[in-house]
C-alpha cells in the first residue's frame, strides 16, 4: 500500500523526531515506535550513522503491516538530501529555509517539509512544497499557528521544538496538521501505543478500507 508521506503524517498527527547516539539505537527506537502503531518516523542527520539507520528501517512495517515511512530531518545541504533519498528516505525535513535541499527534492520528486519561523519563510515553503515546519515552535506557541492558518488556510504546518506530548492536542486545535515531538514519549509499549491510537486517523480511503477488513 502506497500512501503519500503528507497523508500519513497528517493522519498520524504526531511525528516522532529521533536524535540517537548511533544507528543501532535509532533502529531500536524506530522498531519500538512502529510496533506501537506509529508509521512515519523522522530520523535526523545529527545521529552518527544516520544513513545506515535509514536503510535498515525503510524495509520495516508497522503494527498493521503497512510499509514504514522513514524521513530524514535536519537536512540542510544538497549532499545530505541526496544521501537520505539514496538510503530510501520517504521525505526530507529541514529546520530552516534550505534552497539547495528544495532543489534536490524538486529534482527527485521527493516530499520536503521545509523549515521556517517567520510568516514569509513559512509561506515560501508552503508555496514550494505545500508544507512547512515551524521551528522553534514553542517560541510562538499555538496562537502563532492559529494566526498563520488564518492567512495560509490550506497549508500543511508541522510545528516542532519544545512541545511536550501532552500538549499535542492544543497545537492540533490551533490548526497544526501534525506535531513534531523530539522527546517525552512513554517508554512502556502499551502507553506508547495508546498515544498513537488516541490521535491517529485513516490516512486515505485505501487505508480506511484495509482497517475495516477482517
Amino acid at each position: 500500500m502506497s500512501c503519500h508521506p503528507y497523508a500519513v503524517i497528517t493522519a498520524q498527527r504526531l511525528l516522532p523526531v529521533l536524535r540517537n547516539a548511533d544507528a543501532d539505537e535509532a533502529v531500536r527506537h524506530t522498531t519500538a515506535l512502529l510496533a506501537a502503531g506509529c508509521r512515519a518516523v523522522e530520523l535526523t542527520t545529527s545521529t552518527p550513522g544516520w544513513a545506515e539507520a535509514v536503510a535498515r528501517t525503510v524495509p520495516l512495517t508497522d503494527a498493521r503491516g503497512r510499509t514504514a515511512l522513514i524521513g530524514v530531518g535536519t537536512v540542510t545541504t544538497a549532499p545530505a538530501a541526496r544521501t537520505a533519498l539514496d538510503a530510501g528516505a520517504a521525505f526530507l525535513i529541514s529546520p530552516y529555509p534550505a534552497p539547495e535541499v528544495r532543489e534536490v527534492a524538486r529534482e527527485r520528486g521527493a516530499a520536503f517539509i521545509e523549515g521556517g519561523f517567520t510568516p514569509g519563510e513559512i509561506a515560501s515553503a508552503v508555496r514550494s512544497g505545500g508544507a512547512a515546519k515551524v521551528f522553534p515552535a514553542h517560541v510562538g506557541g499555538p496562537q502563532f499557528i492559529r494566526s498563520l492558518k488564518a492567512v495560509l488556510p490550506d497549508a500543511l504546518i508541522v510545528p516542532t521544538g519544545g512541545i511536550k506530548p501532552g500538549e499535542v492536542g492544543d497545537w492540533l486545535a490551533a490548526g497544526a496538521s501534525a506535531v513534531g515531538i523530539g522527546g517525552g514519549l512513554p517508554a512502556d509499549p502499551g502507553e506508547l501505543a495508546a498515544v498513537f491510537a488516541d490521535l491517529a486517523r485513516p490516512c486515505c480511503g485505501d487505508c480506511a478500507g484495509a482497517e475495516r477488513r477482517p
